[in-house]
């Protein structure tokens, strides 16, 4: 029997990446793009589970998992951290950076 490539194995690896490399997007591409690639290596996985022998490329989807879980995980900090700081600073500090550099002066007491 001929081993054939895990469906797509090569795109949640990518999905992965993607997940870390656009956390910084305001938090919320890059939870998206990591809550699909862990469904996407979810439905993989049970696949390879099935039948092991059948498939290659269960590496790509575990090392895509582990990736994505980093991207969800940096994703929920940085959204924490936009929400802090709108709470902290006001909405309308966030597109005005003098009003936002005095209010941070105000924050750290000088």
């Amino acid at each position: 029997m001929e081993q054939q490539k895990l469906p797509n194995s090569t795109l949640i690896l990518v999905l992965g990446i993607v997940s870390i490399l656009t956390c910084c997007c305001y938090g919320f591409v890059g939870l998206i793009v990591g809550i699909i690639t862990l469904v996407l290596a979810s439905k993989a996985t049970s696949l390879y589970l099935e039948n092991t022998e059948l498939y290659t490329g269960y590496s790509n989807v575990k090392t895509g998992k582990i990736l994505a879980i980093v991207g969800i995980v940096l994703s929920v900090l940085y959204l924490l951290m936009i929400v802090w700081a709108i709470a902290t600073f006001g909405w309308d500090a966030m597109g005005d950076q003098e009003l936002l550099q005095e209010r941070m002066q105000e924050f750290m007491g000088q």
